[in-house]
C-alpha cells in the first residue's frame, strides 16, 4: 500500500450481508502523519503483521498505541482490535510464534488473533467476521436507550380492553 487504500468488503453475518468499509493504511514511517484522517469514525482497528518478518510483529503496540492516540476513542481500554499474522502459507520461514503472539493478545484485553494468508485466502473471512461482529458489538455498546415505562390506567367510567376488536 502507497499512502492508503480505500476497499469495500460485503460478508455475511448472522444471515444479514454486512457492507465494510475498509482502509488500508501503509506501514511505511513516512505515512504515519496521514492516520488521524482515516482512523475518524473507525469502530475496529486490524493491525497486521508479517510472520515471517519479526520486526513488523515489534511495531505492532506501535501502531495500537498511535490509533488510539488519533483516533482517541471515549473508552481506548475496550477498543476493538484484531491482530492478524499474514503469510501463514510460507510454513518454513514462520519466525513469530502463535504463542508470543497470543501473549502480547491477552495483554491487551484479549485481542483477538488470526493466522492468515492473503496469498491463499487462508482465515481471512474468519477474520473479517470477528471485525464485524467487534464493530457492530461496539456500535450498540454506545447507543443509549432510556428505559420508558408506560402505565395504562383506567378511568372512572372507561371499560379496559382487553384485546380483541372494538
Amino acid at each position: 500500500t502507497i499512502g492508503a487504500d480505500f476497499l469495500m468488503k460485503e460478508i455475511i453475518l448472522d444471515g444479514q450481508v454486512v457492507q465494510l468499509q475498509l482502509w488500508d493504511t501503509a506501514g511505511q514511517e513516512k505515512f504515519h502523519s496521514l492516520g488521524a484522517a482515516f482512523y475518524r469514525n473507525a469502530e475496529c482497528c486490524i493491525l497486521v503483521f508479517d510472520q515471517t518478518d519479526p520486526k513488523t510483529f515489534e511495531t505492532i503496540d506501535t501502531w495500537r498505541s498511535e490509533f488510539l492516540t488519533q483516533l482517541n476513542p471515549k473508552d481506548p481500554e475496550n477498543f476493538p482490535f484484531v491482530v492478524l499474522g499474514n503469510k501463514c502459507d510460507k510454513e518454513g520461514e514462520i519466525k513469530v510464534s502463535e504463542q508470543k503472539v497470543k501473549g502480547y493478545c491477552s495483554q491487551k484485553n484479549n485481542m483477538s488473533y488470526f493466522e492468515t494468508s492473503a496469498k491463499d485466502n487462508v482465515s481471512i473471512d474468519l477474520a473479517f467476521e470477528e471485525v464485524a461482529k467487534l464493530a457492530f458489538k461496539r456500535d450498540l455498546d454506545d447507543i443509549f436507550i432510556p428505559k420508558t415505562t408506560v402505565k395504562l390506567e383506567k378511568t372512572p367510567n372507561q371499560k379496559v380492553n382487553n384485546g380483541g376488536c372494538c
